[in-house]
């Protein structure tokens, strides 16, 4: 049965922005500027905008019309098409998806407190005072971060609770063009730093023999479906809010882009002030945590400038951790048949629980971020795009993604997204394995 009265995004910029606010997460900030540089730099982006445009895009392009079309989550979504096919199981496969994100949520708002206690931080213009390492350790993995991982999460709930205009829509609206705004004005800030340049010829200078090595593939593979926040749940339940007349393809194109814009600023705030004052610009993780800090703490007008930063990274992470509350909600929702409010203060409140283990114990935080990423995430995708393309069948999909589209897709689509696609995300789990991550 289709929820008719089910809420819906107001318009294109309005869904758009909020799909933003879920792809450009910490993964841009930290991951993508390390991983550019590392691999080849401009080299690296030929395998990254190839995986984005491909695969990225056909999967989003599949979770909003998925969504759209049952007019409910991945959870709901799934069950329907089980039962219209009389197939059995359809219970048990609809809960992988929300599984997924459920997982994620649960430790990345726990990354999300220890953004806002930097934010906090910054504002105080403590950065110069501290031992940066040391401050880092000194709550992380400790009951210390409890409080902030709290915070975190109250300010998700309190967003979601509102719904999908009055909430996420115009949280989204405000959030996602001030990010950009103030990535902007950190990028040219940095850029006019003594010795800047070196880091934009370290992004940018290619090195074309990394296009030989697998290795750079198997990273901008990664990049790729890890950036556009593809688990079979998330962008499905965004899609579900989504009008029969908007066109999925171009806002899935309009992401696309800006999500990719965000990576590349985020890369020339944070590379060319790594050089500019001889710090480790491949740091991974503790680039954000220990490596930025140590920036602004050496930088005129550091203060400043690492309030705008800390702010933008703080958009980023609870932008991101809307959504995964929203999908994770949505579910609930439709299992339980209870109210907005109180299913996501439900959920959210077991997600906190569940995370405060994690909070206290680093190895347990790395297994559990590991598990999800490595395996319930792709698997997530996979099975969502299965019930999609193969059991609702590629025809049934093709209309769906095609109504409300100026430029409808031809039948070229359905192997894509049948056999292309499918293969890709199950590459993404197999490499994962191997690699012991690639997101």
């Amino acid at each position: 049965m289709v929820d008719k009265n089910r809420e819906t995004f107001s318009g294109k910029l309005g869904f758009i922005l909020a799909c933003l606010g879920s792809a450009v997460g910490l993964g841009n900030i930290w991951m993508f500027p390390w991983r550019l540089g590392k691999y080849g730099g401009a080299a690296f982006l030929i395998p990254y905008f190839i995986f984005v445009f491909t695969l990225g895009v056909t999967g989003l392009t599949g979770e909003f019309a998925f969504g759209r079309s049952k007019k409910a989550g991945s959870l709901k979504g799934i069950r329907d098409v089980f039962k219209e096919k009389k197939l059995p199981f359809g219970k048990f496969v609809s809960i992988v998806p929300t599984l997924a994100v459920a997982g994620t949520l649960i430790f990345y708002s726990i990354v999300a407190g220890w953004v806002i206690r930097y934010f906090c931080t910054s504002l105080k213009g403590n950065f110069n005072s501290l031992d940066i390492p040391s401050y880092f350790n000194s709550f992380v993995g400790s009951k210390e971060s409890i409080a902030w991982h709290f915070l975190a999460m109250a300010i998700i709930v309190g967003v979601v609770i509102l719904g999908v205009t009055k909430g996420i829509e115009k949280i989204n609206k405000i959030i996602m063009p001030s990010l950009f705004f103030i990535f902007i004005i950190l990028m040219i800030r940095t850029l006019t730093l003594p010795g800047a340049i070196d880091g934009v010829k370290y992004l940018f200078v290619p090195d074309w023999s990394y296009l030989f090595k697998p290795i750079t593939w198997v990273m901008a593979l990664g990049q790729a479906f890890f950036t556009v926040s593809l688990n079979g749940a998330g962008m499905v339940v965004y899609g579900s809010y989504l009008k029969k007349d908007e066109d999925i393809l171009s806002s899935v194109v309009n992401i696309a882009i800006f999500d990719t814009i965000s990576a590349l600023l985020a890369s020339l705030i944070i590379i060319p002030a790594a050089f500019a004052f001889g710090l480790d610009q491949s740091a991974g993780p503790s680039l954000l945590f220990i490596t930025v800090p140590y920036i602004f703490k050496s930088m005129p007008l550091g203060y400043i400038f690492s309030i705008l930063f800390f702010i933008s990274v703080v958009f980023a992470a609870i932008s991101s951790g809307i959504n995964m509350l929203e999908a994770s909600s949505e579910a609930f929702i439709a299992q339980f048949k209870m109210k907005r409010s109180k299913s996501v203060v439900i959920v959210g409140a077991i997600a906190f629980i569940l995370g405060i283990a994690l909070d206290i114990d680093m190895a347990k935080f790395g297994a559990c971020a590991d598990f999800v990423t490595i395996y319930l995430a792709p698997i997530g995708a996979m099975v969502t795009a299965i019930v999609f393309f193969w059991v609702y069948g590629t025809d049934n999909a093709l209309q769906d993604i095609n109504e409300g589209s100026e430029k409808p897709l031809g039948v070229w689509f359905k192997p894509v997204a049948k056999y292309l696609y499918i293969f890709g995300v199950a590459a993404v789990l197999v490499l994962g394995i191997i690699y012991n991550g690639i997101g």
